[in-house]
């Protein structure tokens, strides 16, 4: 065990052999600190917080009450190999949120990116990785094997069905079950979920040029023609000079098992 000397830990706190505390953090009381956590510079448990398994935790993250960090995985196929749950810096844990650790067969790791804020009682599963800046929402359920790209925001009480893509920038409406990749920038929503448009309201927020705004709504009617593979294909073909679109068309036509939400389907 290793905690700096900097380090403020409450006694009723357990912490195994093993487990390194780094400089300036915070743990709280009836917290419990696997051997083989690793805690960032400034990280705060703030208390009844469980981190166990192979789990490091990036530099400023906050963790409130009740979160549950690093379990075996939710799978019936682990056989208790060792993986990995590893989350960035400056991170914003809520209350109840669980993200458990890799399987073999999804590459050992799961991974969070940094300056996230993850509301109560979310769920990160095993193998996802999760960009930079998502928010997800009170009660979201992300299953396995996800990919959540930078800038993503997915609202209350949404399903992330296992294997699908949510492109940059996305926002999923509340109460949507999404079963299929979304493009980036896309606005999707529906107890089913289908794609609605963009997300123009992120778009602006980030400064997005009129331009490219256009050039976006036009691919999207485009790619709303035929299969959006078929289409993009075609688009790209033909050459395009927004960046935004570009990033849907890579997007679009990159490694994927799964379909995409396309407007009503």
């Amino acid at each position: 065990m290793s905690i700096h000397p900097s380090a403020q830990v409450h006694p009723s706190t357990v912490i195994e052999d093993g487990a390194v505390i780094g400089p300036d953090c915070r743990v709280g009381p009836f917290c419990v600190i696997g051997s083989e956590v690793v805690l960032g510079r400034a990280v705060e448990l703030q208390s009844h917080v469980v981190v166990q398994g192979a789990t490091e935790i990036g530099e400023e993250t906050r963790v409130f009450p009740f979160a549950s960090l690093g379990q075996i995985p939710q799978d019936l196929k682990f056989r208790g190999e060792k993986t990995r749950l590893v989350i960035g810096k400056r991170n914003r844990i809520r209350e109840y949120v669980t993200m458990n650790s890799g399987t073999e067969g999804g590459g050992g790791i799961t991974e969070v990116g940094d300056d996230g804020l993850f509301m109560s009682s979310c769920h990160v599963a095993h193998d996802c990785r999760i960009g930079d800046r998502v928010i997800l929402v009170n009660s979201v359920a992300v299953a396995g094997h996800c990919v959540i790209e930078d800038d993503v925001i997915v609202g209350g009480l949404s399903g992330v069905h296992q294997f699908v893509r949510l492109g940059r920038g996305a926002i999923i409406g509340a109460l949507s079950m999404v079963t299929a990749d979304v493009i980036p920038h896309a606005l999707v929503a529906g107890p089913r979920a289908q794609l609605e448009g963009l997300n123009l309201v992120g778009l602006k927020r980030r400064g997005t040029s009129r331009d490219e705004i256009a050039a976006l709504r036009d691919a999207l009617g485009v790619l709303g023609q035929g299969s959006f593979r078929d289409s993009a294909r075609q688009l790209s073909e033909a050459g395009v000079e927004s960046d935004l679109v570009r990033e849907v068309l890579d997007f679009i036509l990159g490694p994927s098992d799964r379909s995409f939400l396309t407007p009503g389907k």
